[in-house]
């Protein structure tokens, strides 16, 4: 499967679970806790079970899009999966779409499209392992804690954490099986994935579930894109350096916005009053 096909799907399933989880977390009752908590009442939805399934199958397929592809373009389109959830809420949700999203829909297309027209494909530059161990250890490490006393900010840990799993994944990409298993990194990106589930599922119950995931992903864009760049050799076209900075731009200003547009009477939620 072609790197730029794996990506289509990753960005679909990643949508998909995005309404799911968003319907599951928002019916949940409100009890005190961290995130951790909150996954663990979640478990036993089966709902919520099916669009973590859609995130896992978004990543696994995102996952081999990193072999070839630059941080910057999967990062990218897997942020769009906000604007397919979007779409999915108006035709299968009933949500009233305004113009200003509709333009914000159209401006993060022409982002992704820039963006893979400036993408030129290359294999990620090994990271030294005991620092890239060290950085995104302590990243991964910092995230809960800060998310118990600075609760606003849960959608961008959120981020923080996925982008730390965004660089470890880009690393070990491709690797074979084996390899992949035993490989510090691959356990740092599983961690960081599981805590930026846990602050994801505390931002998308405590408020707008569009806002959260745009926030989450406006900052994982930009963390992975510059990771990408600065040390794991991330190629841009000749010529098209501006290409990437104009589309993430576009794709960063678009998801922010469309969280920002998002009103409570378009939240992902069941239509027959079950929360």
């Amino acid at each position: 499967m072609s790197g730029h096909l794996a990506l289509a799907v990753s960005t679909v399933l990643y949508g998909l679970g995005i309404v799911a989880q968003t319907v599951a977390a928002r019916r949940a009752d409100e009890r005190p806790g961290t995130g951790v908590g909150l996954l663990a009442r979640l478990a036993g939805d089966r709902l919520y079970l099916l669009g973590f399934a859609g995130q896992v199958g978004g990543f696994a397929f995102a996952f081999l899009a990193r072999e070839d592809l630059p941080l910057y373009l999967v990062q990218a389109g897997s942020s769009c999966a906000v604007g397919l959830a979007t779409v999915v809420g108006v035709l299968l949700l009933g949500w009233r779409i305004r113009r200003v999203e509709i333009a914000v829909l159209v401006a993060m297309a022409c982002g992704l499209l820039l963006l893979t027209g400036a993408a030129a494909p290359s294999t990620a530059e090994e990271l030294p392992l005991v620092p890239a161990l060290v950085v995104l250890g302590l990243a991964t490490a910092a995230v809960l804690p800060l998310a118990r006393t600075w609760k606003a900010a849960t959608p961008v840990l959120a981020g923080i954490a996925f982008a730390v799993v965004a660089v470890a994944a880009r690393n070990v990409a491709g690797k074979p099986v084996p390899e992949l298993l035993l490989h510090p990194l691959t356990w740092v990106m599983v961690v960081a994935a599981f805590v930026g589930q846990a602050c994801l599922a505390t931002a998308l119950q405590r408020g707008s579930a569009t806002s959260a995931v745009a926030s989450m992903d406006a900052t994982t864009v930009v963390i992975a894109s510059a990771a990408g760049l600065a040390v794991m050799g991330d190629r841009i076209a000749a010529g098209r350096e501006w290409w990437v900075v104009l589309g993430v731009l576009l794709v960063v200003s678009g998801v922010l916005v469309l969280g920002a547009a998002a009103k409570p009477a378009r939240e992902l939620v069941p239509t027959g009053g079950e929360r």
